[in-house]
């Protein structure tokens, strides 16, 4: 049976570290799937991210928030145990909306935008990223903020304390 083994947020989305370290840091996951509503309207950008795990051993599918949504409602992701990245923490709002039972959240990687503060030295949120998590929170979902898995995790409580 399928599963969700860890939610991340990280808008460089597949690169070095969830492959060296997210995949095999223990979460037993054989699939990536990447959720973006661009990236999955656009042919060439999923060809990149499906040749990107080519020697990895694991799967990777590019899924619209809609289409990963149904994919979980389907059948509970069939044989995939996966890491679902997003680009966005808006994002994530929405498929949770739309009936994606996210119960935990990994913040990871969050470029520097004007009128972001850093959590931590990957993730600097907006107001609005904030106001977002904090309803998350009230819904239930854990959220933390953690580069990698060897690196200190840092709780949202701890983590909006450090930008108020």
């Amino acid at each position: 049976m399928g599963a969700i083994c860890l939610t991340r947020v990280d808008d460089r989305l597949i690169h070095g570290q969830v492959m060296t370290k997210w995949s095999k840091g223990g979460f037993n996951s054989n699939a990536i799937f990447v959720i973006d509503d661009e990236i999955a309207k656009d042919p060439f950008m999923k060809d990149i991210y499906a040749m990107s795990t080519a020697n990895s051993g694991m799967t990777i599918k590019v899924f619209s928030i809609d289409g990963a949504v149904e994919y979980w409602e389907k059948d509970n992701f069939g044989n995939d145990r996966a890491i679902l990245l997003f680009k966005t923490i808006g994002a994530v709002k929405q498929a949770i909306e739309k009936g994606m039972p996210l119960d935990n959240l990994n913040v990871g990687g969050v470029a520097k935008k004007k009128d972001a503060k850093f959590v931590i030295d990957s993730v600097a949120l907006l107001p609005a990223d904030v106001e977002i998590l904090k309803e998350l929170n009230a819904k239930g979902v854990k959220i933390f903020f953690q580069t990698v898995p060897d690196t200190k995790l840092v709780s949202l409580e701890n983590g909006l304390k450090s930008i108020s």
